[in-house]
């Protein structure tokens, strides 16, 4: 099959929804399917450039409007879509996100060109304020004519039927997947002088719960072996830096920026506990890779989240930073427990009995030194534990449940791994595109009916006017004189 996937959020842009289309490409091509990506520019990235695999990829002459989505205009880019849709030969136009004016756009063009279109959709959305209402809406309009919807939770397809007025029958839960053989633990890159790491990497924004974040790292300003490590950048970062020059936790508060997404690993395995305050999430893919890497994970229980990672392997809290600062006092008391164990553990190893009793005699020699360490390490950690403020629920909550073991962190790689994988992920979304492969071809009377859908029926004139271009330009360049574009070699 051929495949073009569209959308406004694409590399060198990071998130979740580019993380999401670039291994999915991959994994498509390697099961010899055709895969083009189709996006705006980005600065100095423009034209056609080719990435791992030959994966190519059209960096469209368009601006970014806002929050780097194009101008919604619906005709003024039919010219340079339809010319690469045509030059590829593509069956099946894939769009990604419903912040993405380019992926709606193409959703229309690609109907009216006779093809296939699939839509998944990344978020989740309110049906109260003035921006949802309106997102809502123009969901609602562009579902109407799509072949197929892809909701990445169970939650996000209810979100989605609901607010889009879509047949639930054409909407189906394909989840993210996380690269496992990419992700894994290294307990060596933590601090082993008694500190712990607390990592939060996300974009610095509103919907990602930054408020709340800010609002609970000035609570551990007493307690100076947790240090907080920021990855990720955006407009709410100015705040972050506020709060830690308040609270006089420059040293202990580490706002890193952005980086590429290779590099996200590098910070997560320096941690201990993963933290996640995210306002609403559909499927939040950094709490996967955190557990992957072994972290232990903290989270707020929003949207699709409770259904992403089995309870042993995450801790939900609400979404108030009371709950949030009790859950992580919960994953620092079980860290500190499951330390004074292997503490204790060393302690009664490097020990010989001698005679009866509970008496526990060291050899004169080297285990004498090393008896005074081990002695000093556990005093260290039971002055830290001794510094804890914690409420009285959450006093209720460690006495009930702080015996917890953690999992080693290879052994939580692997049950991520027997969770997500994106040879399954792309198997699946391989039968969304057969099916829809076998349903008849939409006539235009068709897609004018499915717009209908939406009670509005000025639209049918804007959809009037890009069928009537494309005949335009179906005469002034007919597509079967279109030069195609070759294609790149594949392996064996």
């Amino acid at each position: 099959m051929r495949i073009c996937m569209v959308s406004d959020f694409f590399y060198p842009s990071i998130g979740g929804v580019e993380e999401h289309i670039f291994n999915l490409a991959q994994m498509l091509l390697k099961r010899s399917h055709k895969v083009i990506i189709l996006t705006h520019c980005y600065n100095d990235c423009k034209g056609v450039r080719y990435l791992t695999n030959g994966l190519k990829v059209y960096y469209l002459p368009i601006k970014v409007f806002y929050n780097q989505s194009v101008l919604p205009t619906i005709i003024c880019n039919v010219p340079l879509i339809r010319s690469v849709l045509l030059r590829e030969q593509i069956e099946i136009v894939h769009a990604h996100s419903a912040f993405s004016s380019l992926a709606h756009e193409s959703i229309l063009i690609g109907s009216l060109l006779g093809l296939k279109t699939v839509f998944t959709d990344h978020s989740l959305f309110g049906f109260a304020d003035l921006s949802a209402v309106f997102t809502n809406k123009m969901l609602e309009l562009d579902l109407g004519a799509v072949s197929h919807c892809i909701c990445v939770s169970h939650v996000g397809k209810e979100n989605t039927v609901l607010r889009a007025r879509v047949p639930k029958e054409k909407v189906s839960v394909i989840p993210n997947a996380v690269d496992t053989a990419f992700f894994i633990p290294d307990p060596s890159q933590r601090p082993n002088d008694g500190l712990i790491n607390i990592v939060l990497a996300s974009r610095l924004v509103y919907r990602k719960g930054i408020d709340l974040s800010a609002s609970i790292i000035p609570r551990f300003k007493q307690m100076p072996h947790v240090k907080f490590i920021i990855v990720g950048d955006g407009p709410k970062r100015v705040l972050l830096e506020e709060i830690r020059e308040k609270a006089n936790m420059q040293d202990r508060v580490e706002i890193v920026g952005a980086v590429e997404h290779a590099r996200v690993r590098d910070y997560l395995v320096k941690g201990h506990i993963f933290v996640n305050t995210s306002l609403t999430e559909a499927y939040c893919m950094a709490i996967v890779e955190a557990a992957a890497c072994g972290l232990q994970v903290v989270s707020t229980r929003v949207g699709g989240i409770p259904e992403v990672l089995p309870e042993d392997l995450i801790i939900l809290t609400e979404p108030e930073v009371e709950s949030i600062y009790e859950g992580l006092l919960k994953a620092l008391r079980r860290l500190n427990n499951c330390k004074y164990k292997r503490s204790t553990n060393e302690l009664n190893r490097t020990s010989a009995p001698n005679g009866g009793g509970d008496e526990v005699r060291f050899p004169k020699t080297k285990h004498k030194s090393s008896r005074k360490r081990l002695n000093q390490r556990l005093s260290r950690r039971s002055n830290a534990l001794s510094n804890f403020t914690v409420t009285k629920n959450a006093r209720n909550e460690f006495t009930s449940s702080d015996s917890e073991s953690i999992l080693c962190p290879y052994k939580c790689n692997e049950r991520v791994a027997s969770l997500y994988n994106w040879e399954n992920i792309t198997e699946r979304t391989e039968k969304v595109y057969n099916r829809i492969m076998l349903e008849p071809p939409s006539s235009l009377g068709g897609i004018l009916y499915s717009y209908l859908h939406g009670d509005v029926w000025p639209i049918l004139l804007a959809i009037s006017m890009v069928h009537l271009f494309l005949r335009f330009l179906e005469y002034i360049r007919p597509g079967r004189f279109m030069e195609k574009a070759r294609e790149w070699p594949r392996r064996d």
